[in-house]
C-alpha cells in the first residue's frame, strides 16, 4: 500500500485531527486574551486626548451674594412696645489674633549609598513642602510661566475679605480610578532649577478610595525620594471622606492625620491638637480629586468661592479656591483645555499660592499643580501620562 492511497483512505481522520488542533489553539488564545498572564493582572491603558470638552465658564457670584448660600438664623423681632434706643457709639473691633506662621524646617541631607557626590542643600526644597500645603516664607513673588488663556482672571481680590465658609456642601461626582505620571520642575528663589518626577494614584470602587503620591528629584544617575503621601477612607454624600492620611518626608518620621467622623474632629500624631471637623473636610492628598468631583457634579459651583477644610500634619486650615479662568496647557500628552483654580495667600493662615488645573475633557482630572512660595520658589507638577485600569 502506497502512502498516497493510505492518505486517501484516512483523509477524514486527518481532517478531524487538524480541526481539533485548530480549535484547541483558538480556545487557548481566547482564554489568554481574557485571563492575561500572572505578571500583569492589572493592566492599564493610557488615555488618549481627542476632542476636548469646553464647558462655558460660570457667572461669578460676588462675595456678598455668596454669604446667602449658607442659611443663617433669622434675627429675633423686637417687641412692638419697645421704646426707641439711643444710637450706640461706634467701636472699632479689635483685630483678630493672627495664627502663628508655619516655619519650614530644613530637610537633613543624609545621602543614599549609591550617591558619590554631596547633594546641595537646595535639593531639600526641590519639591514644595506639600502638594497642597503652605510652604516657607520670605521674599518676593516669582514670575509665572506663560500659558494660553482664553478667559481673563476672576476678581480674586473681591472675595479675599470674605470669611471662609468651611462646611458648605457641594454636588459631587467622583472621577473614575486612574494612575498619573508627572514631571516635577522647581525654580528656587535664587534661580536654581531642579527636575524630577512624581507618581499619583487615585483608586475608588464607589464606596471607598485610596490616594497615593510619591515625589522625587533627579540627581546625577539617581532619583532621591522626597515626599510620600497616602490617604484612604470612604465616599459619602459630601464626596471624599478621609479616615487616615500618612505623610513621609525624607529624613523625617512618618506623621498621621486621623478623621473621626463620628466624633466630628481631626487629630494628629505630630501634635495633641483636636480640631472640630467641618462637612466635606479633606486632607492634602485628596483636595485635587475633591475639586474634580465638584466640577463633575456641577460646573456652576465654581462661580463662587470653594472653601474646604484641609487636615494637615499638625492642624486644619480652611483653603479658599477661586476660579481664575480657562487655560490651554502644553503637556507631553498634547495641548489640554483646563480650568485653573487658585488658592491665593491668606494672611494669618497660609502665605503660599496654590494653583490646580483641572481638565474637563479628561474627567476633570488634576493635570497640573503649582505651589508658589512667598520666598519666590515655584514647584510645578505636570501630567505626562494618565493610565486607567483595563476593563
Amino acid at each position: 500500500m502506497t502512502i498516497v492511497s493510505f492518505l486517501l483512505r484516512r483523509r477524514r481522520e486527518l481532517v478531524l485531527c487538524a480541526a481539533t488542533v485548530a480549535l484547541h489553539y483558538l480556545t487557548i488564545d481566547w482564554l489568554a486574551a481574557r485571563i492575561g498572564t500572572p505578571e500583569a493582572p492589572q493592566a492599564q491603558v493610557p488615555m488618549r486626548v481627542s476632542a476636548q470638552l469646553r464647558p462655558a465658564l460660570p457667572a461669578r457670584v460676588a462675595a456678598v451674594q455668596q454669604q446667602a448660600l449658607v442659611p443663617a438664623p433669622a434675627p429675633a423681632s423686637p417687641p412692638a412696645s419697645a421704646p426707641p434706643r439711643r444710637a450706640a457709639a461706634t467701636r472699632t473691633p479689635a483685630p483678630s489674633e493672627a495664627a502663628p506662621e508655619q516655619l519650614a524646617e530644613p530637610i537633613p541631607e543624609p545621602l543614599p549609598e549609591t550617591i558619590t557626590e554631596p547633594v546641595p542643600a537646595a535639593v531639600a526644597a526641590a519639591v514644595p513642602p506639600d502638594p497642597v500645603a503652605p510652604p516657607a516664607q520670605g521674599g518676593a513673588a516669582p514670575q509665572q510661566p506663560e500659558v494660553q488663556s482664553t478667559a481673563g482672571p476672576a476678581p480674586v481680590a473681591a472675595t479675599a475679605a470674605a470669611e471662609p465658609m468651611a462646611g458648605r456642601r457641594f454636588r459631587v461626582n467622583l472621577p473614575p480610578a486612574a494612575a498619573f505620571e508627572l514631571e516635577v520642575r522647581r525654580t528656587d528663589a535664587d534661580g536654581t532649577q531642579w527636575s524630577g518626577s512624581a507618581n499619583m494614584r487615585w483608586q475608588t470602587d464607589g464606596s471607598r478610595y485610596k490616594v497615593g503620591l510619591e515625589v522625587g528629584v533627579s540627581m546625577l544617575v539617581a532619583r532621591i525620594g522626597l515626599l510620600e503621601l497616602a490617604s484612604e477612607g470612604t465616599i459619602d454624600d459630601a464626596g471624599i471622606a478621609p479616615v487616615k492620611m500618612t505623610e513621609k518626608r525624607r529624613s523625617r518620621s512618618m506623621t498621621a492625620t486621623h478623621f473621626d467622623h463620628e466624633g466630628k474632629r481631626i487629630t494628629f500624631s505630630a501634635s495633641t491638637a483636636a480640631v472640630p471637623m467641618a462637612a466635606g473636610a479633606q486632607d492634602k492628598a485628596t483636595v485635587p480629586f475633591q475639586l474634580a468631583a465638584i466640577g463633575r457634579g456641577d460646573v456652576n459651583q465654581f462661580g463662587s468661592d470653594i472653601d474646604i477644610q484641609v487636615g494637615e500634619d499638625r492642624e486644619a486650615t480652611v483653603y479658599r479656591f477661586v476660579l481664575v479662568g480657562e487655560e490651554e496647557l502644553e503637556t507631553k500628552m498634547g495641548r489640554l483645555v483646563t480650568w485653573r483654580l487658585a488658592r491665593p495667600p491668606r494672611p494669618g493662615s497660609y502665605n503660599a499660592r496654590l494653583d490646580i488645573w483641572l481638565a474637563p475633557g479628561l474627567d476633570w482630572y488634576p493635570v497640573q499643580i503649582r505651589n508658589t512660595e512667598r520666598s519666590g520658589a515655584v514647584t510645578t507638577q505636570t501630567v505626562t501620562k494618565i493610565l486607567r485600569p483595563a476593563s
